[in-house]
């Protein structure tokens, strides 16, 4: 591996060794072991200056129990082999290698062959540096708008001939946007840059001359030439090629995986085996970085775990929901009535009645989509619904004046659906786990949590070493 590294001129710094009595072991989780610096670097991170619950270290020492119990969860039940999260995993790791590749061949490579495109475009043609004024005639120009722009033309044309600065000329009578604030210069041209008629007066040009009045499609120009070469050299080029090539999207990236892929030939290996010696390495240069990485790792497979075990079934188990509110019904207690229903914009009196008859004998839920889709025919909209929901006092205008029965309350209604009614009920606590669903929902999904915890900590053994414990940032 160090020949390799030589040959990657890898742009690192040195690998420091931490002595294992340096870095000790400060607790166990089935069977692997996690060092001291490993859990320092995540308790500091989580409790750095901004964190409004801070967690003493005895305190983080249970939640990081638990992280890593997710972690080992994960990894038993194959998570590092689903696609989906190797292709994840995989991106992340070359984000942390690819930038600390240099590839001087690939370089080198990209850059003549930038260099190679742009002169062969160019052939043997000099490249011309010129100013021009522009006196713009449209195509479809009158008689008397024709004559016009030609004697401003010659006009400026007489002006220079008396010895009148170009530069300032152009600022002042030049009607090309793109070049008359700076004194009518055009970039750099060769071949077929510009329109042709243009182009043809200009190459017969040499340094220094400066050409009649000629009509183009655009309108009358006059060009003075400053200076005309040949494309330069690739040494000329090659400092400047090479930083714009390395300031494109993913070019270091991509001559990192192509110094990979020659590698990988080279040895007769898949240059997956390639990549990892080289993540391995990289990731071990010092302990900052190799928990930067562990951290990464960990936190996927827990992620992907808990999103799988927990919070995507919690969402779905409206079953598990309305027994976990039935369970803890005292918990969720309102100090006020609160109104369930929606808020209804028609376009009159007689639509709003066609809604109630229509809903009388629906469940709440499905309101508002039959109310739509029944009653909206094509462009012709006559209802507007406000979604199902639970509102207190103070929450809606409408909901205040028209079901809490609050008269000094304005509603402004909606100009296409100027009467405006509510539908639904005050109650005065919840009913269901629907009347609060958002607080009762995350309850229930700790709740979850808790409980699947509980049942890795009964499965995996957990050993702490305390007295390390008790020297976390203080050694």
């Amino acid at each position: 591996m160090n020949k390799l590294f030589l040959i990657f001129s890898f742009a690192m710094a040195s690998f420091t060794a931490m002595a294992q009595d340096n870095d000790p072991v400060i607790m166990t989780i089935n069977g692997n072991q996690i060092h001291r610096s490993e859990f320092e670097y995540s308790y500091n991170k989580n409790n750095s200056e901004g964190v409004i619950d801070k967690k003493d270290v005895q305190e983080y020492v249970q939640l990081f129990i638990d992280y890593k119990l997710k972690v080992e969860a994960a990894k038993d039940a194959g998570y590092p082999e689903m696609e989906e999260i190797k292709t994840e995993l995989q991106g992340y790791r070359e984000q942390m290698v690819y930038p600390e590749i240099k590839n001087d061949v690939f370089t080198l490579d990209q850059a003549w062959k930038t260099y190679q495109r742009t002169a062969d475009y160019y052939g043997n043609e000099d490249l011309l540096e010129c100013q021009h004024i522009l006196v713009l005639m449209r195509q479809d120009a009158t008689e008397a708008q024709q004559v016009a722009a030609k004697e401003k033309i010659d006009s400026i044309y007489q002006c220079l001939l008396r010895g009148e600065d170009f530069s300032e000329l152009a600022k002042k009578h030049s009607q090309d946007p793109g070049s008359a604030a700076n004194g009518g210069t055009l970039p750099r041209f060769g071949k077929g840059r510009m329109i042709p008629d243009f182009e043809q007066q200009a190459y017969l040009l040499k340094p220094g001359e400066m050409s009649k009045p000629f009509k183009t499609s655009a309108g009358w120009h006059i060009i003075k030439m400053n200076n005309r070469s040949k494309f330069e050299s690739f040494e000329f080029h090659k400092e400047n090629i090479i930083k714009f090539l390395e300031a494109q999207p993913g070019f270091r990236e991509a001559g990192a995986d192509a110094l990979i892929d020659s590698l990988a030939q080279q040895r007769g290996v898949d240059k997956q085996v390639v990549f990892d010696e080289l993540f391995n390495e990289y990731v071990n240069k010092d302990s900052e970085t190799k928990n930067l990485a562990q951290e990464y790792y960990d936190g996927t497979l827990m992620y992907e775990i808990s999103k799988r075990q927990v919070w995507d079934t919690v969402a779905g188990d409206e079953a598990g929901m309305q027994k976990y509110f039935e369970t803890y019904r005292g918990n969720y207690q309102w100090d006020e009535p609160r109104f369930r229903g929606i808020i209804v914009h028609a376009k009159d009196k007689a639509t709003f009645k066609k809604v109630k008859k229509l809903t009388k004998k629906l469940e709440p839920s499905k309101w508002a989509t039959t109310i739509v889709t029944t009653l909206n025919n094509g462009e012709n909209k006559v209802v507007k619904v406000e979604k199902l929901n639970v509102f207190k006092k103070g929450d809606n205008p409408a909901v205040d004046k028209l079901a809490f029965k609050q008269k000094d309350v304005e509603v402004k209604d909606l100009q296409d659906f100027p009467y405006t009614q509510v539908l639904g009920k005050v109650i005065k606590q919840p009913e269901t786990f629907e009347d609060v669903r958002p607080q009762l929902m995350e309850d229930y999904r700790k709740f979850k949590e808790e409980e699947w915890v509980r049942s890795l900590r009964a499965k995996y053994p957990v050993n702490v070493d305390w007295n390390v414990v008790n020297t976390v940032n203080n050694h």
